[in-house]
């Protein structure tokens, strides 16, 4: 149902998505902003703040951190558009909601949406490949240790374990349900987070925090943007909030700005406890860092191995759980545009399956399907999609004089920097390969 509150200045257009037939009774049960906050932080902390110090060392502490702060205000006004884009099109088609794949043939026709399904698709895949390979290594290791075992559980052992355990709950479980499980997740990760800055802020040197390299910070913007990355669940927080404008942007603000402290924190503290020696042999022979190993080898012992197990599987199953619904919303999309209504185990098979096969076949493929989610997955579908169908938006209200609800200051000026942006990163990709 659509309703158009009239006030004196303008009119606000609100879709009621949420009701419920109880017998005689209509029922009206909005989605909260704590859910959808949870579900943007959650989506985001991922298996990305597992990757950042690695990216990150060669650049140090202070230029790293003001490039995390740069890539989040790109991705906070991205995911704002992105939300501007779904309202829009909820708005004037009448609709509950949808998914962004038919936002954008809604908006920039078929064409549109093939490159924008296309690139979807395979960050999605790469970005499931990535969790399921690393939350399977952490099964698997937490398994060997209390089965006692002297040697390691195979490694299909916990990729299949870690997709057909939380996988089955997502697919059988309620939205309700799932949300509030993922809320409690997103508290597990915060409580577990802390506990890890607390034990590993002991090792940090100050001396570190005077090293720089401008020159290497550039290297870090792919992963940097793949763990800001939350946009996927973007039209999900519209429609559980009933296009709320306020509660959509305070969702969004805070759901973001939780796991940027979090990411700011991590990073000082991780490359704070890097001695000089190890900095300038890993400068040397460009071998990729695991952040891990400074926590696991420091003089905490078994304690900091229990927090950092824990902290590392929820930051997975909570980015693994928005990724998941993402693609489940994509396909959706799909069968509903060819006409071919496809069930629930259909779809989670396809989402599911792929990636576990291949994680179970290369299971250290986690810092290669990171980086290939990087650069341009994030432009395209972050920076330069969503731009392009704000742009196509407004024109056509200003030809049809109709309502258009905007999330983001600037007009068509902010449209152009973020292409433009967003064109520069692949540019430089591209150069750079």
């Amino acid at each position: 149902m659509k309703t158009v509150l009239q006030s004196e200045q303008k009119q606000i257009t609100r879709l009621f998505s949420h009701l419920e037939f109880d017998g005689n009774k209509l029922n009206h049960q909005p989605g909260s902003v704590l859910g959808s906050t949870a579900l943007i932080a959650g989506t985001t902390i991922g298996a990305g703040i597992l990757a950042l110090p690695a990216v990150t060392l060669p650049s140090g502490i202070l230029p790293s951190t003001i490039l995390i702060i740069a890539v989040w205000l790109y991705t906070l006004f991205s995911g704002l558009l992105i939300a501007e884009v779904t309202l829009n099109v909820m708005g004037a088609e009448g609709i509950s909601s949808i998914g962004f794949l038919a936002i954008v043939e809604k908006t920039l026709g078929k064409l549109g949406a093939r490159i924008a399904g296309a690139t979807y698709l395979f960050m999605h895949y790469a970005l499931l490949v990535a969790y399921i390979s690393k939350g399977g290594e952490i099964l698997v290791s937490v398994l060997t240790k209390i089965s006692g075992s002297a040697t390691s559980l195979p490694n299909w052992i916990g990729t299949t374990t870690f997709t057909l355990l939380f996988g089955g709950i997502l697919y059988l479980g309620k939205e309700k349900f799932i949300q509030k499980l993922n809320s409690a997740f997103v508290a597990i990760v915060i409580i577990s987070f802390i506990g890890l800055l607390l034990l590993g802020s002991g090792q940090v040197k100050s001396s570190q925090f005077l090293f720089q390299n401008w020159n290497a910070v550039g290297s870090a913007v792919s992963v940097i943007c793949v763990a800001l990355f939350y946009h996927n669940v973007v039209p999900v927080v519209v429609t559980q909030l009933e296009g709320d404008i306020p509660k959509i942007r305070k969702s969004i603000i805070i759901g973001s700005a939780i796991p940027l402290i979090m990411f700011l924190a991590w990073n000082a503290v991780i490359l704070g406890s890097v001695s000089p020696d190890v900095l300038h042999n890993h400068l040397e022979n460009g071998s990729i860092f695991d952040p891990l190993q400074i926590l696991r080898s420091g003089g905490a012992g078994e304690v900091l191995g229990l927090v950092l197990t824990v902290f590392s599987e929820f930051a997975i199953i909570t980015s693994f759980i928005g990724f998941v619904y993402g693609l489940v919303d994509f396909f959706k999309d799909i069968s509903r545009m060819t006409k071919g209504e496809l069930s629930r185990l259909p779809i989670f098979s396809l989402v599911l399956f792929p990636p576990m096969s291949l994680g179970t076949i290369n299971p250290s493929i986690f810092f290669t399907a990171l980086d290939y989610t990087g650069i341009f997955s994030i432009s395209v579908l972050g920076g330069i999609i969503p731009a392009v169908m704000s742009w196509q938006q407004r024109n056509q209200q200003k030809l049809t004089n109709s309502i258009y609800q905007s999330l983001i200051p600037g007009g068509k000026i902010t449209l152009t920097v973020m292409i433009t942006v967003a064109l520069a990163l692949i540019g430089k990709q591209i150069f750079s390969i």
